[in-house]
């Protein structure tokens, strides 16, 4: 017997099928997807499928996504890391963490998780090679950083998060969430960090780069540092106008939307329109580095997710879920959906399509806001270093050769391990006591 949940979960197998199959983005499968059920097997009228269309979240991407590129266009970017880089001053245990708040402060600035990752990684690797680090340690440090910035206020994960949320009636508060999700990957990052050699850097001190090997970052140069005369390169970051101006937004930002309760997308992207007003010369560059593939992405995810909504699909699924034991175990099977489907397809996409399921747990009481939003966040993200994904591809292209087969293995055990281990102490630590 063809039911309306068969049919819709048959349509969203389609819609990842497809897109993987063919390379196509999700999000314009999902909205010829939504026109075609919804049209043919649920009446809904087209008129109402554009309404599922997210503006608001429309909004958010385009801000945050044109103001990173715009950080990115003048230079912002490579002054962080610049100067990020030059406070390392041959003391090789401080490497792997430099990298992981770089790329926390990265994407908590606005980047995508995917831009972010393609920044760092050849850099780090770069790093890892010349001061003898592991490379897998260095790459993961990269990708829980990620993770640990992907949830402030102005990022990307958390807006479509939040946005989601809102459209089932929750309000999600984003101090809390972005506290938590930093904490528990600065935790992650802290286990790896001596599972795979911190000790033995922690041991080394401050060491010379090996000799004869590749400039770590491009335009850099020699200079002798404090400890015994050790060389380093460290890039000479200038700092102009336009990156104070750009830095004192991104700051400004957060401020205003956590203290005035303002929309972080308008706020966004004001500040890019104002960059690009007095600095037009970024403003080309940045519009390229806006993120159209992901807005296409979630967009055509959650107008998918909307008619399903109008039919009234999303309300018996949800309630076929939290029918499942307590509403703990139906928490918990969510959070392992979360981790399984996130570790082979897109974190982005996952959200808004679990989202609405949890929503009639979170809205009946029956699990914290604050934690199960929490522990939901760090199932679907900490997944992510698994070598199928973006930035453990690229890790893994960027390792040396000889090196290659063995950080391969490496992030296919960790990345798959965090299937299991993500969901059940996220779900332990967040979800249980309350």
């Amino acid at each position: 017997m063809i039911t309306p949940e068969l049919v819709a979960i048959a349509g969203l197998v389609a819609i990842f099928a497809i897109a993987m199959w063919r390379s196509l983005n999700m999000g314009a499968v999902a909205l010829v997807a939504a026109f075609v059920i919804g049209v043919g097997y649920f009446h809904v009228g087209p008129a109402e499928i554009a309404e599922g269309f997210p503006g608001s979240l429309f909004v958010t991407l385009l801000g945050v996504t044109y103001l990173f590129g715009i950080a990115r266009a003048n230079g912002t970017v490579d002054a962080i890391v610049g100067s990020a880089v030059g406070l390392v001053r041959g003391r090789v245990a401080l490497i792997p963490w430099i990298f992981f708040l770089l790329a926390a402060i990265i994407t908590g600035a606005g980047a995508l998780s995917a831009a972010t990752n393609a920044i760092l990684i050849p850099v780090a690797l770069a790093f890892a090679y010349r001061y003898r680090i592991n490379p897998l340690l260095v790459g993961l440090c990269v990708l829980n950083g990620t993770n640990a910035g992907g949830f402030s206020p102005i990022s990307v994960y958390f807006n479509i998060v939040d946005n989601v949320f809102a459209q089932s009636g929750v309000s999600i508060p984003p101090a809390p969430i972005f506290l938590f999700t930093f904490l528990a990957n600065l935790t992650l990052n802290t286990v790896a960090f001596f599972l795979l050699g911190g000790r033995e850097l922690l041991r080394r001190g401050a060491t010379e780069a090996q000799s004869g090997q590749p400039d770590p970052y491009p335009g850099t140069s020699s200079e002798p540092s404090g400890a015994g005369g050790t060389a380093l390169a460290t890039k000479a970051a200038t700092w102009t106008t336009s990156n104070i101006l750009t830095v004192a937004l991104l700051v400004g930002i957060v401020v205003i939307a956590l203290g005035f309760s303002l929309d972080v997308g308008f706020l966004a992207l004001s500040a890019a329109v104002v960059l690009a007003a007095l600095y037009p010369q970024d403003s080309k560059r940045a519009f390229e580095q806006i993120g159209w593939g992901v807005i296409l992405l979630i967009g055509g995810i959650v107008t998918y997710i909307s008619v399903l909504q109008a039919a009234g699909v999303i309300d018996d699924l949800a309630r076929s879920v939290s029918t499942i034991g307590s509403p703990m175990i139906a928490a918990l099977t969510i959070l392992f959906v979360a981790g399984i489907v996130s570790a082979f397809a897109s974190t982005n996409a996952m959200f808004v399509v679990l989202v609405p399921l949890a929503a009639p747990l979170v809205l009946a009481g029956d699990v914290s806001t604050v934690g199960f939003v929490t522990a939901l966040c760090i199932a679907a993200s900490a997944v992510d270093s698994s070598p199928f994904s973006t930035g453990g591809a690229l890790i893994i292209a960027n390792t040396e050769e000889h090196l290659r087969d063995k950080t391969f293995r490496g992030l296919l055990i960790w990345g798959m391990s965090m299937i299991v281990v993500a969901p059940i102490l996220a779900w332990l630590i967040f979800v249980l006591p309350t």
